[in-house]
């Protein structure tokens, strides 16, 4: 019997990738916390499936003798080296298509927390009772008509912008690798990157980890934003510099942000933004933040492990997976 491995995040029993697997592989939960405690686990297995709290690097993929797949168990796939893994003929895979309603839910609920005031009214009424009228959340613009700005026209992306639409809002977007007359589909307006910026009531981020991408929302960016824009990250957290983020947020350079994802995970006080989420400040900033969460509810999660597996039945199976990320390394 061939051995699967699900390195992080999951408990045991493993029973949705155990079905799914039965009479293939065996599958054990191995429940690293840090990249290092993969150490010495995994000579012996036949193929792993990932999360996000560990990391395949050149080092883990040299301790791959039997693996013949690795699987992300989620979209991004920046926690793997897919050139390590590529030059040992190791396939990568991931999850691109389970959790986009969850993942656009989530962008437009934080949109709208921020732009209502939900979260500074629980913050600053809760103790005090006062004032207890329109002050405690002024200003608020309002919604339909106003400018959605989506960066990344993905699967997720596209569906936040379809309920911007749904909310009267006018949509803009920026993806330079975006296929021809998908703004045509989704009735959106393709602009560049500063365009994007400088229009926007509402900046929603929903761009894959890449070179190109990481960090791109920085000081610089977040200077061209109106001072009366929020800010929303459910897509991967170090496309968003987080400290110039925090640093904004305090000068009122912006007016608010929704933050899913972060650089590091998890979060720690040491981290400007965390701490300033943290701060019982009058009146509280309005800032929002969610636990990695977007993707989730019981029936995304349940989706997503078990495409998982699959894939990694069709591997061990001796069939061709569906959705190799790194093919161009094999």
């Amino acid at each position: 019997m061939k051995r699967v491995v699900i390195t992080d995040y999951l408990e045991p029993p493993a029973s949705i990738e155990s079905e799914v697997l039965d009479g293939v592989a065996d599958v054990a939960c191995l429940l690293a916390r840090r990249t290092q405690e993969l150490d010495g686990k995994l000579k012996d297995v036949d193929a792993i499936i990932l999360c996000h709290e560990v990391t395949i690097n050149e080092a883990v993929v040299a301790q791959l003798d039997r693996c013949k797949v690795v699987v992300r168990c989620g979209v991004g796939f920046d926690n793997i080296d897919l050139k390590a893994a590529g030059q040992r003929g190791i396939p990568v895979c991931n999850v691109p298509d389970y959790g986009v309603d969850e993942v656009a839910d989530h962008a437009i609920a934080m949109a709208l927390a921020c732009n209502r005031g939900l979260i500074k009214a629980e913050r600053l009424l809760r103790k005090t009772l006062q004032p207890w009228d329109m002050r405690a959340v002024q200003p608020i613009f309002r919604i339909a008509g106003a400018t959605m700005g989506i960066v990344g026209l993905g699967r997720i992306g596209s569906a936040t912008a379809l309920r911007a639409k749904g909310l009267g809002m006018r949509v803009l977007a920026y993806d330079p690798h975006v296929r021809p007359g998908t703004d045509k589909v989704l009735g959106v307006t393709l602009v560049d990157w500063e365009t994007l910026l400088q229009s926007s009531d509402i900046v929603s981020v929903h761009t894959p980890l890449t070179d190109e991408t990481r960090g791109m929302v920085n000081a610089a960016a977040l200077a061209q934003m109106k001072p009366s824009a929020i800010l929303v990250n459910t897509a991967r957290g170090a496309v968003v510099d987080t400290d110039a983020l925090a640093a904004a947020l305090e000068l009122e350079q912006i007016a608010g942000a929704g933050i899913d994802v972060l650089p590091e995970e998890p979060a720690e006080i040491s981290m400007p933004l965390v701490a300033l989420w943290q701060q019982e400040r009058v009146p509280p900033v309005n800032l929002v933040m969610t636990p990695h969460s977007a993707f989730y509810s019981d029936q995304g999660l349940v989706e997503m492990r078990r495409k998982a597996a699959q894939e990694i039945r069709r591997v061990l199976q001796g069939q061709a997976p569906l959705n190799c990320v790194n093919e161009r390394f094999l």
